[in-house]
C-alpha cells in the first residue's frame, strides 16, 4: 500500500496588503529612528512580495472592521495590543479559515467525504484555544465523534511535515484510514512596529492563511493526480538554536529572524538533505524533477537555489506563492504543493523535494512521488 496526498484546499482573508503600501505605514509610525526607515524600507523592497493577505481588516478602507485594537486607520498607527487580544483575534479568525481549507480539500478529493475521515491532524504556531482546531472541525465538518484528534503547537513554520509524517504513519497502521491535515495560521496579528532588525524583517514577509491535506493509502479507483510519500528527514543546524525563534511576550508572539538564518541553511543544505537521498538509493539531486521550498523569505530561496545549481523553473512555484502570499508559516508549504498537485499532467511520474525550516534551526526534507492515477 502506498500512503499518498489525495487533494489540498487552501484559504487565505479577504483583506489584502499591498507590499508597497504596507511599507509606508510601518516606516512612517511615530517615533521609528531614521535608521530604522531605512531598514524597513529596504526589508520591504527586497522581500520579492507583491501581496499578503491578513485577518486585520482595520488595514481595508472598504469595511467595517473588527480589529481596530491592531491599527488606527485615521491616523495611519500601528497599535500594540497586549497579547491576550491578539490571542481573541485568532480565537475568532481561525476557525472560519481552517473550516474553509479543510471543505476545499474534501471537495476536492475523488471518492472521498468527510464521512470518510477518521483522523484529524492540525497545526499552529500564532494561537492558542481548548477545544482546539482539531475539535471544531470534528464538529464543524459532522465528522464521527470518535474520530481521533491530534494538534501539533507552536513549532513553526516547518509543523506541516511532521503532521503530514503523523498522517503517513497512521495510514500505514490502519489501510482504511483517510486522515485530515489542516495548517492554521495568523501571523499577522502579531506584528508591530519596532527600530529591531529581527521584528522589521517579520513584518516585511509574514502574513495569514490555511491549507489542509487529505491524506489516505484507500484505493478510490480515481486516475487523478496524487503525491505518494517516499521519504523523511529532519536536521538540526549546530548554532543555530539563537538565530530562528518563537515566544510569547506581552504584547504578541516575538519572532527572533537573524539575517544569519538564510547563510545557515545554505552551508547545511546538502548535509540535510543526504540522508533522504541515501534512503532513495542514492538518488541525486539532478533526479528531483520539482521542488516546493518553503519560502521563509526570498534570500532562502536564492540560497537553495545557488546551492544545488536549481533552474528558475523548479523555483517558480516557491516563488509565485511568495510573491503573492508571503510566508504563511507551517501553512505555506501546502499551498506550493497545492501548485504542484493541481497542475500535474496526465502522464506525471515526477520526484518532488519539499523542505521546510523553523525554530531550532531546523530543516524538514520530504521526497514525494507526482503521479497520476496511481491510487
Amino acid at each position: 500500500m502506498t500512503v499518498s496526498v489525495r487533494a489540498i484546499g487552501v484559504a487565505v482573508p479577504q483583506t489584502i496588503l499591498h507590499q508597497d503600501e504596507i511599507r509606508d505605514v510601518f516606516r512612517d509610525q511615530p517615533g521609528r529612528t531614521r535608521l530604522a526607515q531605512r531598514l524597513i524600507g529596504a526589508a520591504f523592497d527586497a522581500s520579492a512580495i507583491e501581496t499578503r493577505h491578513t485577518v486585520i481588516d482595520a488595514f481595508d478602507h472598504e469595511v467595517e472592521t473588527t480589529t481596530a485594537a491592531f491599527y488606527d486607520a485615521e491616523q495611519r498607527q500601528v497599535l500594540s495590543p497586549p497579547t491576550g487580544v491578539r490571542n481573541d483575534a485568532y480565537i475568532e479568525h481561525a476557525p472560519p479559515l481552517l473550516l474553509e481549507a479543510a471543505r476545499r480539500a474534501l471537495d476536492a478529493a475523488p471518492g472521498l467525504s468527510a464521512a470518510d475521515v477518521t483522523h484529524v491532524v492540525t497545526a499552529s504556531c500564532t494561537g492558542f484555544f481548548a477545544p482546539g482546531p482539531e475539535y471544531l472541525l470534528v464538529r464543524d465538518l459532522g465528522l464521527d465523534p470518535g474520530t481521533e484528534r491530534y494538534h501539533l503547537g507552536f513549532q513553526g513554520c516547518f509543523a506541516a511535515f511532521p503532521a503530514l509524517r503523523a498522517a503517513e504513519a497512521f495510514c500505514t497502521a490502519d489501510p482504511d484510514a483517510v486522515v485530515l491535515v489542516v495548517c492554521i495560521e495568523l501571523c499577522s496579528i502579531h506584528l508591530r512596529s519596532s527600530d529591531d532588525p529581527d521584528v522589521i524583517l517579520g513584518s516585511s514577509v509574514f502574513a495569514d492563511g490555511a491549507a489542509a491535506a487529505v491524506v489516505t493509502g484507500r484505493d478510490t479507483g480515481s486516475s487523478a493526480p496524487v503525491l505518494e510519500f517516499d521519504g523523511w528527514s529532519t536536521a538540526l543546524v549546530p548554532d543555530g538554536e539563537t538565530e530562528m525563534a518563537w515566544t510569547i511576550g506581552d504584547h504578541g508572539f516575538e519572532m527572533v529572524l537573524s539575517g544569519a538564518v538564510p547563510k545557515l541553511i545554505g552551508e547545511h543544505l546538502e548535509i540535510a538533505l543526504r540522508p533522504l537521498l541515501a534512503a532513495a538509493d542514492d538518488a541525486p539531486v539532478s533526479s528531483i524533477d520539482r521542488w516546493a521550498i518553503h519560502p521563509g523569505g526570498r534570500s532562502i530561496l536564492d540560497r537553495v537555489q545557488r546551492g544545488f545549481g536549481l533552474d528558475d523553473e523548479l523555483l517558480a512555484p516557491s516563488r509565485t506563492v511568495l510573491r503573492e502570499y508571503g510566508n504563511m508559516s507551517s501553512a505555506t508549504v501546502l499551498f506550493i504543493l497545492q501548485r504542484l498537485l493541481d497542475g500535474a499532467p496526465a502522464d506525471a511520474d515526477e520526484r518532488v523535494c519539499a523542505l521546510a525550516f523553523g525554530p531550532g534551526l531546523t530543516i524538514e526534507s520530504a521526497l514525494l512521488r507526482l503521479r497520476a492515477g496511481r491510487t
